[in-house]
């Protein structure tokens, strides 16, 4: 399931991709475009180890957060623009505390936003609290560099 932010009115919309349906915006009615660019996967304790793995050597950052925290809902439109500046380089998903407590408590989320990037798998980085886009895009080419590097 992806989020997409509507070109025309700005809500966030949860889409199902499936063949042959045209997504539309549950406010506007706009048709919505995931563009070129990546989308937010919404992640949950049944998908998060999957996604994780599945993202092979390609960064995952992953939004740890709730519907009632003002922060969280602060840095939403930031978490989708990375998805969407993405291009492929690295996979950006949301994960509701609330709604997933088995993962919130492996990674020992106690504080909301946390962002936790994985590479290859792994947890090599958190960060806690509003961040600003730049200071998440630069820790994301960290790892994205190192892939590169452990590569050639």
């Amino acid at each position: 399931m992806a989020i997409i932010t509507c070109a025309k009115c700005g809500a966030s919309n949860r889409v199902e991709e499936r063949a042959g349906m045209e997504a539309v915006c549950g406010r506007c009615g706009a048709k919505l475009e995931a563009g070129d660019g990546g989308h937010v996967v919404e992640l949950s304790d049944a998908t998060f180890d999957e996604t994780i793995r599945s993202a092979g050597g390609r960064p995952v950052l992953v939004d740890c957060w709730a519907a009632w925290c003002g922060p969280c809902r602060m840095i939403a439109p930031t978490i989708e623009e990375l998805a969407r500046e993405s291009g492929g380089w690295y996979v950006v998903g949301k994960l509701d505390v609330d709604a997933n407590p088995q993962v919130a408590a492996r990674y020992q989320i106690s504080s909301i936003p946390t962002m936790l990037m994985f590479k290859n798998g792994q947890l090599a980085d958190r960060v806690v609290g509003l961040q600003s886009k730049g200071g998440l895009k630069t820790r994301l080419e960290k790892l994205i560099s190192m892939r590169e590097s452990a590569v050639g």
